[in-house]
């Protein structure tokens, strides 16, 4: 079964960087589109970035030009590098594929 499994979030100050990953099994990997999608506190999801099979990006504009999305097909992951994070960034972040959303993994930036 397709599983997705989130980890790298953490608390960080204002202007800090985290880097999430998403471990992904139970399907071709290589093949589908991969989305990171956030959910804050009080408020709908929000996707966040997009990286196709063809490895080309897509981002919303909150994050664009400061969150990095990437893949590594030999390894089933995809990644979301956070930079020059802001406190509305705060979120609980989900990986997103194949119409399954993992467990997530709560971001926080505050000072």
């Amino acid at each position: 079964q397709v599983q997705l499994v989130e980890s790298g979030g953490g608390l960080v100050q204002p202007g800090g960087s985290l880097r999430l990953s998403c471990a992904a099994s139970g399907f071709t990997f290589s093949t589908y589109s991969m989305s990171w999608v956030r959910q804050a506190p009080g408020k709908g999801l929000e996707r966040v970035s997009t990286i196709y099979s063809s490895t080309s990006t897509s981002y919303a504009d909150s994050v664009k030009g400061r969150f990095t999305i990437s893949r590594d097909n030999a390894k089933n992951t995809v990644y979301l590098q956070m930079n020059s994070l802001k406190p509305e960034d705060t979120a609980v972040y989900y990986c997103s594929a194949a119409g399954h959303r993992g467990q997530g993994t709560q971001v926080t930036v505050s000072s």
